[in-house]
């Protein structure tokens, strides 16, 4: 029976994750023995996509992203990719607060392909290093990081931790990478 020392939240959307950048890390870190939440903004009903561009399963999420979840209550945040999931999250006022609180208590962030689009609209990349979607390298790099094309970035400039990977290829890796920072 896993041992639930460390407790990690993930956010999304209601609609266009990418269902393994969601699934994968989830199903890996709790085999880990991480107690995972996961909490979505709009709906608990989640619209999985694959390949971006196509509709998959429904999954149900275990909280509303709002105001009632705090960054004291968790290890590390996770923030998976797809475009509709990133671009709408990265506007989301619940998301841009937690992931500040997460970096303001030198919490570790990781996030997968075009979630790194919430970090930009937090305005936290300035001096760190990433990887994500190929597309991203421009918009990343104008927001003040250093974009390096490789399936896992680990980058502890500024006081915390952030951990990237660049697709749905990298998930494995992104998910032990996550898993160690966390001594799981």
């Amino acid at each position: 029976m896993p041992n639930f020392n460390k407790r990690i939240l993930f956010i999304t959307y209601k609609i266009g994750v990418e269902k393994d950048e969601l699934l994968i890390p989830l199903h890996r870190l709790t085999a880990k023995g991480a107690e995972v939440v996961h909490a979505a903004a709009d709906s608990l009903f989640v619209q999985t996509f694959v390949n971006d561009t196509d509709k998959d399963e429904v999954i149900n999420a275990d909280l509303p992203l709002d105001e009632g979840i705090k960054a004291s209550d968790f290890d590390a945040l996770v923030i998976p990719g797809g475009t509709v999931n990133a671009d709408n999250i990265r506007i989301d006022k619940h998301a841009i607060r937690l992931v500040n609180e997460f970096i303001n208590a030198g919490k570790p962030v990781a996030a997968v392909c075009h979630a790194p689009w919430l970090l930009v609209e937090a305005d936290r990349l300035k001096g760190k290093k990433l990887t994500s979607y190929h597309t991203m390298k421009t918009d990343l790099t104008n927001a003040g990081a250093s974009w390096i094309d490789a399936s896992v970035v680990r980058s502890d400039e500024n006081g915390w931790v952030l951990i990237t990977s660049r697709n749905p290829g990298d998930l494995e890796v992104f998910a032990l990478t996550i898993a160690k920072e966390l001594g799981l």
